[in-house]
């Protein structure tokens, strides 16, 4: 098996999120919440894990404890998802009802297409976890 890269993040009191490494490579996100504070230590995590991005990843995003997406988390999702060296990731978004779902489209079809990851959103972890297990090559 080969080594995992470091993950290189630490729970940040008032952070509304934790992170950990999946067996795979990829990243497992639990959301909380997405106050400002939130969504910019978010930020700036993603901003400095894309720049390592070389090959393709899976990420899963557990947004079920979020009731709702507000407009500036949206737009820093947007800004981060079109960074070219999202194309690499395969992102699962596990929601808890339609009003998150709908942002998380929003996000999906705002970003740079040219640029942006593979997202698909689920209500089950455990069809998220099956999709993020498919082949790479496998992401519709």
């Amino acid at each position: 098996m080969t080594e995992l890269k470091p993950l290189n993040w630490k729970p940040v009191p008032g952070i509304g999120y934790t992170v950990v490494r999946r067996m795979d490579g990829g990243m497992h996100y639990t959301f909380t919440d997405l106050s400002e504070a939130t969504v910019e230590h978010w930020q700036e995590f993603a901003h400095e894990h894309l720049l390592e991005a070389d090959r393709l990843t899976r990420n899963l995003y557990d947004l079920r404890q979020v009731q709702a997406v507000p407009e500036f988390a949206i737009r820093t999702a947007i800004e981060v998802n079109s960074d070219p060296t999202a194309r690499y990731i395969r992102l699962a978004v596990v929601v808890a009802n339609d009003e998150v779902a709908d942002a998380i489209r929003k996000i999906a079809s705002l970003a740079l297409p040219e640029a942006s990851a593979a997202i698909k959103i689920f209500t089950d972890i455990d069809e998220a976890e099956a999709w993020l297990s498919r082949p790479l090559d496998q992401i519709v």
